[in-house]
Formats: structure tokens, C-alpha cells, sequence
């Protein structure tokens, strides 16, 4: 099978398209003939290694000293059973399904394997491949952050960098929370953050929000930033400040409640670009880059 994989930790040009070895399921996994993955700031973290430096002893640690041990990148998927393992009982060969690999990586390939009791579910049936995938990180590290918040009816919430993969899940999960929601992002995304439920949007090159008089219940900095101290001054008394900084838990009823949004049509995904396989290389230069709305799909 064609995938593509990173021999070492550096610029997108270390990713390269080969032919590997097709995995074989072991009794309790699934392989999962994948239609789609995701280019994820998280994703071109790991190849690049562009952490804070305090942290990268123990991602490397983690994922590899010198260069990733499991070659294969890519943590989000959407595809289709092909092949089940004896003992699996949750799917069948046919069924479509989407999840994340979180650190097992694996899906910039054309087959992952994964266990049954893994982070993965049936795709609602509402939606594409496409707009599947990206839910099981950006979505689900929404749903994580702003539930640690605690968000009640009412109060008002400032999501800066609202037009990225997080901000625009945020945007949605906040409203369905009964927040008002105070998208930031530049001038051309105003509309796309309104369309998703923003009731007001400040463009961060006019407007800096840390030094206006306006106090804020929750503060979630959906593309790590901006400091906590930088927005002491305008969070209310019992204000938080939330961001994509902390550690997020990937769990199947995180997927599922998503799931359940997508299908009552409370939750859409917005796709900034789709690349091919072979065209991973100029996927993570454009996430590189910084400015996508949105997210980056990977048609394998």
C-alpha cells in the first residue's frame, strides 16, 4: 500500500510517499480502508518537533529521539471497513466509520489497522468522508477544553483565533451550550465565524481585546497564542482562561456526543483545502504556514 512517512524530524519536504508493507488485523482491530485524513497543526507538530523546548525531552521520549518511531503520521481518519479481526463484534467489512489514532499515528496511509474498542465510531450518515475526519481531533479538542470551563447559559465567551480547526468546532459547541460567543480572527473570516453561530467578531488588527475595558466570562485561546496573564485584566472575577496549551483526553463519548450534533445538524465542519496523498509535502507547507480556515484534508 502507498503511505506516506517521516524518516525524520524537520521541514514538510522530510515527508515522502512510499510503498509499505498492507497491515494485517490482529483479533480485536479493524483495518479500515482509509478514504480520508487530516493535516492537523497537531499532526505537523510532530513532524517538525516545533514544541516548547521544555517539552521536547519527553516527546521525544514519547514518539522517537531522533526521528518518529512509527513512521507513519497522521492521527485522524475516515474510511471503511474492509477486514475484521476474530473477535471483533462491533463492525462489519463495509461499514463506514471515522476516530483518531492519537500517538499510534498510522493514517496517511491507504489501510490503518485499529483496536474495536479504539476511539472510532460509525460516520453519521450525513456527511462525507471529508467532513468526517477532522471531528475526532478538532472537535473533540474542543468539546474537551471548553467542558473543563464548565460554560453556563448566558455567559460570554471570547474564542481568539476562532476561524482555525478548534475555533470553528468551538464556535458551535459554545452556542449549543447557550454561550454568546465573541469570535477574534482577521477580517476576511468574519463571515464564516458568523455563519457558525458568532453573535460578535473583533478583527485582531484593529481591536486587541487584552486592552479594551470589555470582561469576558471565558477566555479560550483556540490556537495557543496567547498567555493566561495577558487577559487577567479582562476576564470577570470568576473569568477562565481555557486554551489548546493543555493536555486533551480523546474518548469514544466525546466522539459519540460530536456524533450526535453532527446528526441533529448542530455541527458542521469547515474545509479550508483538500490535497492528495501524493501531495502531503505542500498539505503540511500550507498548515506550516498558519493561516488555514478551517481544516486540511488528506484524500488518500
Amino acid at each position: 500500500m502507498r503511505a506516506a512517512v517521516c524518516s525524520r524530524y524537520g521541514q514538510p519536504e522530510v515527508m515522502k510517499v512510499i510503498e509499505v508493507k498492507k497491515p494485517i488485523p490482529k483479533k480485536n482491530q479493524v483495518r479500515i480502508k482509509v478514504k480520508c485524513a487530516s493535516v492537523s497543526s497537531g499532526d505537523a507538530r510532530m513532524r517538525s518537533m516545533d514544541i516548547p523546548k521544555w517539552m521536547k525531552p519527553i516527546y521525544r521520549l514519547i514518539i522517537g529521539i531522533k526521528r518518529p518511531r512509527k513512521a507513519i503520521l497522521g492521527s485522524q481518519y475516515a474510511g471503511i471497513v474492509d477486514l475484521v479481526g476474530a473477535s471483533v463484534s462491533k463492525f462489519k467489512v463495509g461499514d463506514e466509520v471515522f476516530g483518531i489514532t492519537g500517538m499510534q499515528f498510522g493514517c496517511y496511509a491507504e489501510y490503518v489497522c485499529v483496536k474495536e474498542g479504539s476511539v472510532i465510531s460509525k460516520k453519521p450518515s450525513n456527511i462525507s468522508f471529508e467532513q468526517a475526519v477532522p471531528i475526532s481531533f478538532g472537535g473533540m479538542t474542543a468539546l474537551h477544553i471548553l467542558r473543563t470551563g464548565k460554560i453556563k447559559a448566558g455567559e460570554e465567551v471570547l474564542i481568539y483565533g476562532a476561524s482555525g480547526s478548534v475555533g470553528t468546532y468551538a464556535i458551535q459547541i459554545a452556542k449549543a451550550l447557550g454561550a454568546k460567543v465573541i469570535a477574534v480572527c482577521s477580517e476576511h473570516n468574519h463571515e464564516l465565524v458568523k455563519s457558525l453561530g458568532a453573535d460578535e467578531v473583533i478583527d485582531y488588527h484593529v481591536k486587541d481585546f487584552r486592552t479594551a475595558s470589555k470582561k469576558y466570562d471565558v477566555i479560550f485561546d483556540a490556537v495557543g497564542k496567547i498567555k493566561k496573564k495577558e487577559c487577567l485584566k479582562v476576564l470577570t472575577k470568576n473569568g477562565q482562561y481555557l486554551s489548546v496549551g493543555k493536555m486533551t483526553t480523546e474518548t469514544l463519548e466525546k466522539l459519540d456526543y460530536l456524533k450526535q450534533m453532527v446528526e441533529e445538524k448542530r455541527l458542521i465542519t469547515v474545509i479550508d483545502s483538500v490535497y492528495s496523498l501524493s501531495d502531503i509535502v505542500e498539505a503540511h507547507r500550507y498548515v506550516d504556514f498558519g493561516h488555514k480556515k478551517g481544516n486540511v484534508i488528506l484524500k488518500i
